[in-house]
This record gives structure tokens, C-alpha cells and sequence, in this order.
């Protein structure tokens, strides 16, 4: 479903120094990696928002790169993103930010009660009730309860692909976990591909297929959650297990 081909991409220095990966239909693989190291910018190429210096992203075999116009935006119809920190317009109610998700063209030719049904049955998707919420600002939610919105913002769309950015940065490890178990409800519900980038570890291994550790711009590790845990790779086990790199590590990374 997404295929990522010798990707480059350098701002002041080097980010992505030939990603290659490949991630079939319906898996959810977790990307993992000290700050810095491209996570972000590497699902920001997914869908064209940074275009790389060289290489190519292909979704369902079309590519990403050499796209433009209409054939972009059709690629694009197939991803939802679910932004760090949520991401929703301040200004905006619930409904709103949520049918925000719908494609642009698609949501002026519906009538508005079927925004709402739309809005509501995504809401729902994420355990909220919509009569309770709808008509609520961001600033009148939790920090939880705007991430789920985040998530039915990225859903209501109906997306084959579902790319994820630190999903769970600032939320208590209740909320995390709350979050985590509704990604990986979504992808058992909707059949999605799931890509999510985070450094919460521990909390994402339960409900990864894979993992894919990047390191200087590299796929250092790709393998399951199991092989994650058990390789004897010094860089992966100190970041898996937290440990303060030795001054032999330090070179390494």
C-alpha cells in the first residue's frame, strides 16, 4: 500500500539518507527513533506535504512525487493524518473541525444533516458521543477528548491509509492507552493501513505488526514487535530500554 523508494531529503543537514520500506494493506507499523531523526518528516512526504530531494513515495503503486493537480488529490483522498497536539481550529466547533475531514468538493454537495450523521458516526468510531459534543469548542475538551477529535477528523473521510504523528504526546499514560487501543480498534474496524510515528515505545509495541527504527536518516531495524524486543542491536536496546548512551554508543549514534 505505501512504498517508500531511496528517500533523500536535507535542510541544514541530512534528515532522510535513503529510506527504503515497504508496508503492505492493512498492517500497522509503528516508526520509532531518537528526536531528529526524520520520523516526521519522513509522513510528511507520504502524501507530497515535503516533497524529498530524491527517491519517491508511491501509494498503491502511483507515485507520490511525479503527482500534480487532481491526480495528487485523488492520492490524497486516500490518507487520513492525524496531526501532533490534534491540530483543531480554535474557532471552529466540533462538527466543524470534524467535517473539516470530508473532501472539500464532496462536502459542499452535502446537505447538512448528512454532515452530521457523517460527524457523529466518526465520533462515535472514537468512543464520544456527538450529542454531548458537537456544538463544543476545542478549548471546552480534554486534552484526550481533542485527540479522539483529531482522530475522527482523520477518519470521516473513510481513508484506506491512516498516518499518525506522536499521537499521544502530552496525554497521561490513561489517556495514551485510551488512544493506542482506538488506533488499534480502527485498523481491526476499517481495515486501514496504519503508519504511526512516536516515541512511546512501550505503549505502541501492542498493537504494531512491525517496527521500523530510523537512525541518520537510515531503516536501521525493521522487524516485529518480538524481534524488536529480543535484537542485539546496541542503538535499538538503549532506546528501548532508556538507557543513557556510553561514550561507545555516542559514536554509533
Amino acid at each position: 500500500m505505501v512504498e517508500y523508494k531511496d528517500l533523500y531529503k536535507t535542510f541544514d543537514a541530512p534528515v532522510l539518507a535513503g529510506v527504503n520500506l515497504d508496508i503492505p494493506t492493512g498492517e500497522t507499523i509503528a516508526v520509532v527513533g531518537h528526536s531528529g531523526t526524520g520520523k516526521s518528516v519522513l509522513l510528511k512526504t507520504t502524501i507530497g506535504l515535503i516533497p524529498p530531494d530524491r527517491g519517491d513515495v508511491l501509494i498503491d503503486g502511483v507515485s507520490v512525487v511525479r503527482s500534480k493537480g487532481k491526480e495528487l488529490e485523488r492520492i490524497r483522498r486516500k490518507v487520513g493524518y492525524v496531526f501532533q497536539n490534534a491540530a483543531l481550529f480554535d474557532s471552529m466547533n466540533v462538527l466543524d473541525n470534524v467535517s473539516q475531514g470530508i473532501e472539500e468538493r464532496e462536502l459542499l454537495g452535502l446537505p447538512r444533516a448528512e454532515i452530521v450523521r457523517r460527524a457523529s458516526e466518526a465520533l462515535e468510531h472514537v468512543n464520544l458521543d456527538p450529542g454531548a459534543i458537537l456544538t463544543k469548542l476545542p478549548s471546552e475538551l480534554s486534552g484526550g477528548m481533542r485527540k479522539r477529535v483529531g482522530l475522527a477528523r482523520a477518519i470521516v473521510g473513510r481513508p484506506e491509509i491512516l498516518l499518525y504523528d506522536e499521537p499521544v504526546t502530552g496525554l497521561d499514560p490513561v489517556n495514551a492507552t485510551v488512544v493506542h487501543r482506538l488506533i488499534q480498534q480502527l485498523a481491526g474496524e476499517m481495515g486501514v493501513t496504519s503508519i504511526i510515528v512516536t516515541h512511546d515505545i512501550e505503549g505502541v509495541l501492542p498493537i504494531a505488526d512491525r517496527v521500523a527504527m530510523l537512525d541518520k536518516g537510515k531503516i536501521r531495524f525493521v522487524g516485529t514487535p518480538d524481534e524488536f524486543r529480543a535484537t542485539d542491536d546496541v542503538l535499538v536496546r538503549a532506546f528501548l530500554h532508556r538507557e543513557v548512551p556510553t561514550d561507545e554508543l555516542l559514536e554509533i549514534v
